[in-house]
């Protein structure tokens, strides 16, 4: 693994909890969820379907389905647990298919309210994403991070029922731990994380409420909107997404499965990667009860950065009503 070394500020050198990375920790790579590395892959779908409308247009009899242009893994190491004062637990498990899957349990740092599953984005791995995640066990929650196939130092190659078995065996495990502590076991999914999360918490009623910030309900509705930038025929994006781009496993096909357990659906006002109107169509889909949160001029993963203290606020309200007090 190829290690990239933070800069830190002075209460990570002092290895202290903090309830939120503050803004200059959150900006300390180049490639941070937020700054950079979402924005630049979730770009490529867009000009994936470019290449695709393209190659029709000149006759390519063959065109490779974009499906890969979803996914962006590395194992490079950005961040540990301890650069944000937290003690963690390597966890190893297994996928139904016997793909050997990498994980952290982060311990709450104060008296133990839940147990979430947090399902990251579309890039990088869990040293990333950490980032956005380490205030959880600061609010009460046992947090289990883990990474999909073909991320971080999880075993296989990504694909997207791989994603779907991958989280199953995240969420099995952290019921496990939930039901032998005697707490609730919640769901936070973020960006294509949150549509991973959807299906997968449909599934297990077990999970008593779902988070799903910055997501969307079809791969080929993302795909198509991104298309749009096409200047001549931006018909043609919808139509080549529904070409080349596979359908399976779609939040819209089972966002209404969550009810009658709470779902919170967060989307950013400015969001060009995992745009708000998606969100708003996953939102439309789901039954009651669910919450809808525009976070104004917010952009993509930006929230915790731009709106921290009400993002921490809204989702341990929610999660806290989800598990009766």
């Amino acid at each position: 693994m190829t290690t990239v070394q933070p800069q830190r500020s002075a209460s990570l050198r002092a290895n202290q909890p903090i309830p939120l990375p503050d803004a200059a920790t959150l900006s300390a790579t180049d490639d941070t969820v937020r700054a950079g590395v979402a924005r630049r892959r979730w770009r490529r779908v867009r000009w994936a379907v470019r290449i695709a409308v393209l190659a029709v247009l000149i006759g390519y009899p063959f065109v490779v389905g974009l499906d890969s242009w979803f996914y962006y893994p590395d194992s490079q190491v950005y961040w540990q647990p301890a650069d944000f004062g937290l003690a963690h637990e390597d966890v190893h498990f297994r996928a139904a298919d016997g793909v050997r899957l990498h994980g952290w349990w982060l311990p709450a740092t104060r008296s133990p309210r839940g147990v979430v599953v947090h399902f990251h984005g579309n890039a990088a791995n869990i040293t990333n994403h950490i980032a956005l995640a380490a205030w959880l066990p600061t609010q009460g929650y046992h947090t289990l991070m883990f990474d999909y196939r073909g991320y971080g130092r999880s075993e296989g190659r990504v694909n997207r029922a791989g994603t779907i078995e991958d989280g199953r065996a995240a969420v099995a495990l952290a019921a496990e731990r939930a039901r032998a502590a005697g707490l609730p076991l919640l769901v936070y999914g973020q960006s294509l994380g949150g549509a991973v999360a959807i299906v997968v918490a449909a599934e297990r009623p077990e999970v008593r409420a779902v988070v799903a910030e910055a997501t969307f309900g079809r791969y080929r509705g993302i795909a198509a909107r991104h298309g749009r930038g096409l200047v001549l025929l931006p018909w043609l994006a919808g139509a080549l997404s529904s070409a080349w781009i596979s359908s399976g496993y779609d939040p819209l096909d089972y966002v209404g499965q969550i009810a009658p357990r709470p779902l919170l659906v967060i989307a950013g006002e400015r969001d060009e990667i995992c745009f708000p109107e998606l969100g708003r169509e996953l939102y439309d889909a789901a039954g009651e009860p669910k919450e809808w949160w525009l976070v104004p001029s917010a952009t993509h993963l930006a929230i915790l950065d731009e709106h921290g203290g009400e993002l921490v606020e809204r989702i341990t309200d929610f999660f806290s009503r989800a598990a009766g007090g």
